[in-house]
């Protein structure tokens, strides 16, 4: 369970965008209840890759487009109680039962994730003063759009989902190893 508060408190994902007129790169995180862009000195990178979206016929990337906003923290409020709950009773059928519900949610955030992605790069204003191809912004890894190479990397708090099913298969494996003892 100390693993998982990690989603509530950083970013699940955080992309970054890199042109030579952004040497330094802009960056959106991408938390369980909100979107936000990096700070700097007299910028905000949420509302600058907005600006820059205009321009190719992109939607604005608004925290209100995002239902996930309202429910993940939820989502990861049960499934924190649900982990404190396996551990009481101690049953393996409810500690197979809990990891099989974060590989669940794990499973639909990424292809949620996707979508959103997907949505976001193909739905362009044919109107737009840039004319680009409809594009995927890269779930995993690096890409080049455009004039911006676009990198796209979970954050400290997948990495503590993660650490948390890795924990409950650690556990599920000792128990069984009892168990058959």
């Amino acid at each position: 369970v100390i693993f998982l508060v990690s989603v509530f408190i950083f970013p699940l994902w955080r992309m970054q965008f890199f042109a030579t007129f952004y040497p330094d790169g802009l960056k959106l995180y991408i938390y369980s209840y909100k979107l936000e862009g990096g700070k700097t000195a007299g910028r905000d990178d949420l509302r600058e890759i907005n600006s820059l979206n205009h321009y190719i016929g992109m939607k604005p990337l608004s925290q209100s487009d995002f239902a996930e906003f309202t429910y993940l923290p939820f989502v990861f409020g049960a499934l924190g109680l649900l982990t404190l709950r396996a551990v009481v009773p101690g049953k393996v059928s409810t500690l197979v039962d809990l990891i099989v519900m974060y590989f669940y949610v794990g499973f639909f955030s990424i292809l949620d994730f996707y979508n959103k992605l997907y949505t976001y790069g193909h739905n362009l204003a044919p109107d737009a003063p840039i004319k680009v191809q409809p594009f995927t912004p890269p779930l995993f890894g690096k890409k080049l759009i455009a004039q911006f190479t676009v990198y796209s990397y979970p954050s400290l708090g997948t990495i503590g989902m993660f650490l948390t099913i890795v924990t409950l298969i650690i556990a599920l494996i000792l128990t069984s190893k009892e168990v058959k003892s």
